[in-house]
């Protein structure tokens, strides 16, 4: 797997430079404290005394290379820790725009107790294999709500079809399910051509709809999408808030069913 891009450079290369010098920084104070070094602070160190410090480390690192790779699994748990208690206060923070986003579709019973929130990419796999059994818990349900999130993710045609599928929803809103249900049902990739092919089976413009999904508009909702997505830590499709919990990935009927009645409070 590619590692991402970081200033087009990859991340991988950030990572180990800032571990090195994290690390070298950490032993170094670890070294002020065991070396009888007569002075006040850093700054006050000669260039032999330096040296001698440096050498010190280096010695240490070499005869004891595992606390490396403890550093760093110490360092990365508290990362994760750190991204789910952020993720959490998120989950608060922006209930609204998941919740009530005037501009986001929705699905199901708009007037339903329970609101199941997706994020969602056309393209991807897990998404369509999931699709089925959102379906199903609303429609046996029959109180449930859901808020579609379009965040593509895989792709230009992942953003072609999100496009389209937010043109929809501006132009014609009572048609985007089965706009939504068509490209979820369907195999292969995305094309403009299987767009107006959809289009034209629900009965929609085909040339309105190309002028719709120009609109700056729904540059704005994929953007603050993005954004969404990023202050909860998700970085993969689908992912689905349900009440104040954050589940990621394609979960079963059982385990949809058990979060919504949970966030019913049943």
């Amino acid at each position: 797997m590619m590692l991402p891009l970081l200033n087009n450079r990859p991340l991988g290369h950030f990572m180990s430079t800032f571990l090195r010098y994290s690390f070298l920084s950490g032993l170094l104070a670890l070294t002020f404290l065991l070396v009888p070094v007569k002075v006040a602070n850093a700054d006050e160190l000669s260039t032999s005394q330096r040296a001698e410090i440096n050498k010190m480390i280096e010695q240490y690192i070499m005869e004891n290379p595992r606390v490396i790779l403890e550093a760093v699994q110490r360092m990365q748990a508290q990362e994760e820790e750190d991204k789910l208690t952020r993720a959490k206060e998120n989950l608060v923070a922006y209930r609204e725009q998941l919740v009530n986003d005037p501009r986001a579709p929705i699905g199901g019973n708009p007037d339903g107790d329970v609101t199941i929130v997706e994020f969602f990419d056309y393209r991807c796999g897990y998404c369509k294999r999931v699709s089925p059994t959102v379906e199903r818990a609303v429609k046996e349900d029959g109180n449930v709500r859901v808020v579609y999130k379009e965040f593509p993710i895989l792709g230009p045609e992942s953003v072609l079809a999100a496009r389209a599928s937010l043109a929809i929803w501006r132009l014609a809103p009572d048609k985007y399910m089965d706009f939504h249900k068509d490209l979820m049902d369907s195999r292969g990739g995305v094309s403009m051509g299987k767009i107006a092919a959809v289009a034209k089976k629900i009965g929609l413009d085909n040339d309105l709809l190309v002028k719709e999904m120009k609109s700056p508009e729904i540059d704005s909702d994929l953007r603050n999408n993005y954004e969404l997505a990023q202050s909860l830590g998700i970085s993969g499709t689908p992912a689905f808030v349900i009440g104040g919990e954050l589940v990621p990935g394609a979960v079963d009927f059982d385990t949809l069913k058990n979060l919504i009645n949970q966030a019913r409070g049943s």
